[in-house]
C-alpha cells in the first residue's frame, strides 16, 4: 500500500490537502475573523450568527464543530435553561487568523479583475468561443 507524502497536494491522502479542504472554507473564514475579532474573548451562537451573514444555524453548527475538532475553536457551555453556549479561538485558531487575512486581503485587491476576467470570459463564450474561451495567461 502506497501512503501519501506530506506535502503533496496532488495526493487526496494528504493531510495538508486534507486540512485545506477543512479550513479553506467561506465559512471557516468569516468564523475565525469574527472571532479573532473578539480574542481572546468569547462570543456566543447567535452574536457569531448575526456577524456572519448568510450562514445558516447548521452551517455554523457544522463549521464550528469541525473547528473544534481541529483544536480551532473552544467551546464554553454555561449550565443555564436554555444553555449559553460561548466560543473562542484556540491559541492554533489564532495563528489561522494571519494566513487567512492575508487571503481576504489578496481577495478585496483582485476581485475587480477577477470579476472583470469573468465578464471576458462569459462574453467570449456567448459570442461561440465555447468552454476554451481566450487564455488569459499575461
Amino acid at each position: 500500500m502506497t501512503t501519501s507524502r506530506s506535502g503533496d497536494l496532488l495526493d487526496p491522502r494528504c493531510p495538508t490537502r486534507q486540512l485545506l479542504d477543512r479550513v479553506g472554507t467561506k465559512w471557516t473564514s468569516m468564523v475565525v475573523k469574527v472571532l479573532a475579532e473578539e480574542a481572546p474573548g468569547e462570543i456566543r451562537f447567535a452574536e457569531l450568527r448575526r456577524r456572519a451573514p448568510g450562514i445558516s444555524q447548521k452551517m455554523l453548527s457544522t463549521t464550528l464543530r469541525g473547528l473544534a475538532r481541529d483544536g480551532l475553536v473552544a467551546r464554553r457551555v454555561e449550565p443555564t435553561v436554555p444553555p449559553a453556549v460561548h466560543y473562542r479561538l484556540t491559541e492554533l485558531g489564532r495563528s489561522l487568523e494571519g494566513p487567512l487575512s492575508v487571503l481576504r486581503d489578496w481577495a478585496e485587491t483582485h476581485m475587480a479583475e477577477i470579476d472583470r476576467n469573468n465578464r471576458e470570459f462569459e462574453r467570449a463564450a456567448s459570442a461561440g468561443s465555447g468552454p476554451d474561451a481566450p487564455s488569459r495567461d499575461r
